[in-house]
């Protein structure tokens, strides 16, 4: 059994195997419909380097991992290391959908209506300090 067989389990990503992990999965699925999701990378070592991947741009990074128990892509959309929305599909298309829609320039708002299983992340503001 290969590392990447090993990593992504054969049974709920099979397609992923074949292509070598996540992120040339999701660099493959995106040439074949078109779409522009920026520059794509991994971590270097050990099972991520299968199961996780992101996907930089000006607008911010997309991050991607796998469900572990069922077949699911987790995505995370972040600037400055702050998630910003977060959903999880289970269609890898999707996934490069929503990081070239990001890619392009839509906001949040505007992604979350396209794609209803993304969800925006409400931040609560900081306590401002009491001057007495």
């Amino acid at each position: 059994m290969s590392e990447a067989s090993t990593a992504l389990g054969v049974r709920l990503y099979p397609d992923l195997v074949e292509r070598g992990g996540l992120a040339p999965a999701l660099i493959d699925t995106a040439a074949r419909h078109g779409l522009d999701v920026g520059r794509v990378t991994a971590p270097e070592q050990g099972r991520a380097r299968f199961t996780c991947a992101e996907l930089h741009s000006d607008e911010g990074v997309v991050c991607v991992g796998l469900g572990s128990q069922a077949r699911y892509f987790m995505i995370d959309l972040r600037v400055s290391g702050e998630v910003l929305a977060r959903g999880d599909v289970m269609d890898l298309t999707q996934v490069a959908h929503v990081a070239a829609a990001w890619r392009a320039g839509l906001t949040i708002a505007e992604l979350t209506a396209r794609f209803p299983f993304m969800e925006e992340i409400k931040h609560r503001p900081a306590p401002v300090a009491q001057v007495g």
